[in-house]
């Protein structure tokens, strides 16, 4: 009943199955990993805002590089310096609550003539639209707390920074690029500003505030592709079978036409010719 299965046809699309089967079982295993990820990301993130603000410098000295600085992101630092408002650049293309818009970063020099590159918030800054001169940071001293976030760097499909030149807009906020059009040494992450004194007037820049900590949607993209994997893996052989038997029926039913049409030539066949083999009277 089953032997069709074994045509090359068949062959094919019974690996073809296994294939996708695979594919949507390892999908779900990826989202599984991602689970996971994101429940790492959140549980350091909790322990490091968890540790009392410290002073930048003792958090982050000066001399430490980028490997150092992973080890300390999102530790809640202060800081008290002036801003250089001359050394300001916007990153491009930053969303918040569903905005469009920028972020603003503007290195503050500290006391010891390096500086830390603070990422004062977003505005709702578009194309061909200038800064307005109420965003400008605060003159003189300030003092600043915020979280340490790592630098960003360009994946492989990201926007390119030019090299060589001096650039107002960028599209991350990548230390290592900035550091060629700064004159301080920068420290090797971005100060993102929680609170200021003195504040910012006015309602822009926003603060962006701590990393979101959810579990996003991983688990139900999880499931999901667990259940088409149990559809493909189930619903195929019994497609399957459904056609051999329903096959087996047509031919059977076949098979039962071509004996009927038999059995009515036998019978035909066999029938006496009136009058052949009967005795005749002889006449009177």
């Amino acid at each position: 009943m089953y032997r069709f299965l074994l045509s090359p046809r068949w062959i094919v699309t019974h690996v073809l199955m296994l294939i996708l089967v695979g594919v949507l079982v390892t999908l779900g295993l990826w989202q599984l990993h991602r689970l996971d990820q994101r429940r790492d990301f959140n549980a350091l993130v909790r322990a490091r805002t968890e540790v009392p603000a410290a002073p930048v410098d003792e958090v982050l000295p000066a001399d430490a590089g980028f490997a150092e600085a992973e080890g300390v992101v999102f530790r809640t630092v202060t800081a008290s310096g002036t801003y250089a408002p001359d050394e300001q650049v916007v990153v491009r293309s930053r969303s918040f609550e569903g905005k469009s818009g920028a972020w603003l970063l503007t290195p503050l020099r500290l006391g010891d003539g390096t500086a830390v590159l603070v990422n004062r918030g977003w505005v709702p800054l578009q194309a061909g639209i200038g800064l307005e001169p109420a965003w400008a940071p605060p003159s003189g001293t300030v003092q600043v707390e915020g979280l340490l976030v790592a630098t960003q760097t360009r994946g492989r499909f990201g926007a390119i920074d030019p090299e060589g030149e001096r650039l107002e807009t960028v599209a991350r906020a990548d230390v290592a690029r900035l550091q060629e059009q700064v004159d301080e040494d920068l420290l090797p992450a971005v100060l993102q500003l929680a609170e200021q004194d003195p504040a910012q007037p006015g309602d822009f820049p926003v603060a962006i505030g701590a990393p979101e900590l959810s579990e996003g949607p991983h688990l139900n993209y999880a499931g999901q592709w667990f259940i088409y994997a149990t559809i493909a893996a189930v619903g195929y052989p019994l497609m399957l079978r459904r056609m051999a038997q329903s096959r087996a029926r047509e031919a059977a039913a076949d098979a039962a036409a071509a004996g009927d049409v038999e059995d009515e030539g036998d019978r035909s066949g066999a029938a006496p010719i009136e009058g052949v083999g009967e005795p005749v009277d002889a006449p009177a």
